[in-house]
């Protein structure tokens, strides 16, 4: 009974800011990696950013400088601040992680996802 749900989403011109934040609720024993992927029309779904349960983080080169993200153990809650955005920043984006529940092993959770657009 994991959910994660996205929100934050909208549309933004370019060079704007959008904060996207997404909630994990449930039976949770743990949190292990937590991230942030998107996918644009046509396109394959692409990681954006990770970060693991010790801290560490990868951003894609696409986004390095420009996004941050962020997590709050306690809340079993993650964020994405997007800043200078460009109109090739648009795309669905989807929260995931990797969580175990009580009595259970590591699976795999996505959210629902949310329309970030950027015009030009």
């Amino acid at each position: 009974q994991v959910q994660l749900v996205e929100s934050g989403g909208g549309l933004v011109q370019a060079g704007g800011s959008l904060r996207l934040s997404c909630a994990a609720s449930g039976s949770i024993l743990r949190i292990n990696t937590m991230g942030w992927y998107r996918q644009a029309p046509g396109k394959q779904r692409e990681l954006v950013v990770g970060i693991t349960s010790d801290g560490s983080t990868n951003y894609a080169d696409a986004v390095k400088g420009r996004f941050t993200i962020s997590r709050d153990y306690a809340k079993n809650t993650v964020s994405l601040q997007m800043n200078s955005l460009k109109p090739e920043d648009t795309a669905v984006y989807y929260c995931n992680a990797a969580i175990v529940r009580p009595f259970s092993y590591e699976r795999n959770y996505w959210g629902q996802g949310t329309q970030v657009t950027v015009s030009s």
